[in-house]
């Protein structure tokens, strides 16, 4: 499970995919099964979540890796490059972005 705290040292992934509302739910099938299957065994992975947005425009996923080398490890794979192949074909676009933790709010 990811843990957003500001001592973290890892990697941070955010990625956002741009879809219509006609692929949101097929592009999430594709990622459900790519997380499953692939990326959540990886060396490496902490934790993530799929989040998609009220209208089904967007999805966005997090993700968070002891490593940035664990993570491009994860693209590199030719699993998961076979499966951004069909990922790319269902959306309009998709970004991912390193992040790092700057600071966190809780009650």
């Amino acid at each position: 499970m990811p843990q957003i705290r500001d001592d973290f040292d890892g990697q941070t992934v955010i990625t956002t995919f741009e879809v219509t509302p006609g692929t949101a739910h097929d592009l999430l099938d594709a990622l459900t099964a790519a997380w499953a299957e692939v990326i959540s065994q990886q060396p490496g992975f902490i934790g993530g979540a799929v989040h998609l947005n009220d209208a089904q425009t967007r999805i966005a996923t997090y993700s968070q890796w002891n490593a940035r080398t664990d993570y491009q490890a994860m693209l590199r794979t030719p699993e998961m490059r076979e499966r951004n192949r069909v990922i790319n074909q269902l959306c309009r676009s998709f970004e991912p972005v390193m992040y790092e933790v700057q600071s966190v709010y809780n009650t």
